[in-house]
């Protein structure tokens, strides 16, 4: 693609579409079937964004929300993926647009577009910021949007404006017959209808474009024509853009100049043959990829390969942008290819998609942990208490955590479901790092708390918690012993990942054996043979440097992507923590800490006991909450905020 004059700060802003789509879980259902649903972005333009963005491009997106909660998740999911969200109209009249999809078979999609008076369809030439268009090498322009005379006149204006301004317009046609008024509402999946009006329509487009982008049915509808070859001729005739036809499986063909005597004679990207799991989405990640390569100067070859690359992607996942590829995992399948027919089933392709797309965390650390059941009902009795009591007493860590963390990022709670469901609820006011435990207390080999079906147990839980599993684990321990343990963890780490959670595996080796310098590195070795990667490891404090170490190469060898490691603290008194704090200070994967009764136990014993009152319990916490977290920081020569 040739350089513009001026440099510009985006590389592309897309217009029209924005929705939030609703994909049945049950596959191989029927709509009318389908019982449960996930939530995702959707719309042409919000997808291509949202995959530009992951593979490196800077975007934004002109579109309009509802001032609901549906409007927030939308401009929420951008600002997480790093789509400039500037040119979006929040809309206080209207609805976001919502789309109800399944899959009922590889090749029937049904889909119902809840549409009416929604606000992406009444955006107007008033919302578009010249600045904006202008600052873009490139906009993308949608077929949908040359539906309505307002959103027609505002598609209009951004490609007057990118043409003065010497930008490029790419032209994706996304024809939807029923969103042009020609099929009734349960015609969603419906993708060709012929029709002169919208063809002639169409067809003043085309002449101001640099790229246009469509399948053969989409050609057809802009071209006005059946004949595959004719139609590009025709849309040749109107306009000299770079032509990209869409063949599904087979890859696509560009043209840039005159339509050869047949159309594989263009230029033809690598194809990647695979399963197809959901159609839906998957010309917007292979638009995303083709403009990855086109903006960058890369040749129109390689750009049709990475586009075909990222529609495999697509196609053999269920969501839309959700699963768009990243630029690691995409230059990972281009390098290395996949054994696997269906994408979805390649671990270390899930992997890299996952750990490359989970949601940011701070750097550093620092956790009040009293998600402990056994120790505090141990308490509760002794005092003569009702264990009930416990549920009061965790709200009151929570308002100590957040008294020391005063709104800053990096600091967080492990919380039980036993005692701590009200302290789950205060503890959501902040902006606080949440795991909570999973493991029943003290098992051995380990067991899940409450039932074994974990999976459908984290269906429950907010996207936001993390997942925390305990397991006493020793290398020493009998070969049953550790099998029974790995496979345990293994099925916890799947559970976690089908639900989209972020896992925190906690290992105790010291408990059941002796500690040396390979003792913790030897138990995480093994777990990730058995293929198990959570985000983070929660490990005793080591006695070496040397112990450090080797912890550290054995996370850097079997996962780079690991957020890291939280001491925690068994009860060790504070002095003791801030020796540990120091003897790894150097090891750049220790990321903080997770201690709990170092910081409780006074506390809790006194208030139990009816010596102290809510306010001295909570100042008593957070004291010594503020003293680690101090010791912490001095150990990291960062300066208390």
């Amino acid at each position: 693609m040739p350089e513009t004059g001026d440099p510009a700060t985006l590389d592309v802003v897309t217009i029209g579409r924005s929705s939030v789509d609703l994909y049945g879980k049950q596959i191989g259902s029927r709509l009318e079937d389908v019982s449960s649903f996930t939530k995702a972005v959707g719309g042409c333009p919000a997808n291509i964004a949202i995959g530009a963005a992951r593979l490196g491009l800077k975007s934004a997106i002109v579109t309009g929300v509802g001032a609901e909660q549906m409007g927030r998740f939308l401009l929420e999911q951008f600002a997480r993926e790093g789509v400039s969200t500037a040119g979006i109209k929040v809309d206080k009249e209207r609805l976001t647009a919502l789309v109800l999809l399944s899959v009922e078979n590889d090749t029937t999609f049904p889909l119902v577009f809840v549409r009416e008076n929604c606000a992406d369809m009444a955006i107007t030439e008033a919302d578009i910021d010249p600045t904006l268009i202008a600052s873009a090498k490139t906009i993308v322009v949608t077929g949908t949007h040359f539906s309505r005379p307002n959103t027609d006149a505002a598609q209009r204006k951004a490609m007057r404006i990118a043409r003065d301004a010497g930008r490029k317009v790419v032209f994706d046609i996304d024809y939807r017959p029923n969103l042009w008024g020609l099929a009734g509402h349960a015609a969603g999946e419906e993708r060709y209808i012929k029709s002169d009006r919208v063809s002639e329509h169409l067809q003043t487009v085309l002449p101001g474009c640099d790229l246009v982008v469509g399948t053969e049915e989409e050609m057809r509808i802009a071209g006005g024509g059946d004949d595959a070859l004719s139609v590009l001729r025709k849309v040749r005739s109107l306009t000299e853009a770079t032509l990209v036809l869409k063949r599904g499986p087979m890859g696509c063909v560009v043209f840039p100049g005159a339509i050869p005597e047949r159309i594989e004679d263009g230029i033809v990207g690598t194809g990647f043959p695979i399963e197809v799991h959901n159609v839906l989405g998957a010309g917007d990640a292979f638009m995303a990829g083709f403009l990855r390569g086109w903006l960058r100067g890369e040749s129109l070859a390689t750009s049709a390969t990475w586009a075909n690359a990222c529609g495999a992607f697509a196609v053999s996942r269920l969501l839309c942008s959700p699963e768009y590829p990243t630029w690691e995992e995409l230059e990972f399948f281009l390098n290395h290819g996949s054994p696997y027919h269906a994408l979805r089933k390649d671990e270390t392709l899930n992997h890299i998609h996952w750990a490359t797309t989970r949601r940011p965390q701070p750097e550093t650390l620092m956790a009040l942990a009293i998600d402990h059941r056994i120790q505090l009902e141990a308490m509760a009795d002794r005092a003569g208490v009702p264990r009930s009591r416990l549920y009061a007493f965790k709200v009151l860590a929570v308002e100590a955590a957040a008294r020391v963390a005063g709104g800053q990022p990096g600091y967080g709670m492990l919380l039980d479901e036993t005692y701590g469901r009200e302290a789950f609820f205060a503890a959501a006011k902040h902006p606080f790092w949440l795991g909570r435990p999973v493991e029943q207390p003290g098992s051995r080999p380990l067991r899940f708390e409450f039932d074994q079906n974990i999976g459908g147990r984290l269906a429950e839980w907010p996207v936001t918690h993390t997942v925390k599993c305990l397991a006493f684990f020793h290398p020493d321990d009998d070969a049953a012993l550790k099998a029974e343990q790995t496979d345990k963890l293994l099925t916890l780490y799947q559970a976690a990942r089908r639900n989209g959670l972020e896992l925190l595996v906690e290992i105790i080796a010291g408990k059941n054996g002796p500690l040396d310098d390979m003792t913790a590195a030897t138990v995480l070795d093994g777990l990730y043979a058995a293929g198990i990667k959570p985000d983070w490891w929660k490990l005793e404090p080591q006695a070496t440097a040397a112990a450090w170490e080797n912890i550290e190469h054995v996370i850097a060898h079997g996962d780079k992507w690991c957020r890291g490691v939280v001491l925690l603290g068994l009860e060790a008194p504070e002095k003791e923590l801030e020796a540990a704090f120091a003897a790894c200070a150097g090891i750049p994967v220790v990321k903080g800490f997770a201690v709990g009764r170092t910081i409780f136990n006074e506390a809790a014993e006194k208030w139990l006991g009816g010596k102290i009152d809510d306010r001295a319990a909570v100042e008593d916490m957070a004291t010594r909450f503020a003293r680690l977290t101090a010791a912490w920081q001095r150990a990291r020569g960062v300066s208390a905020a």
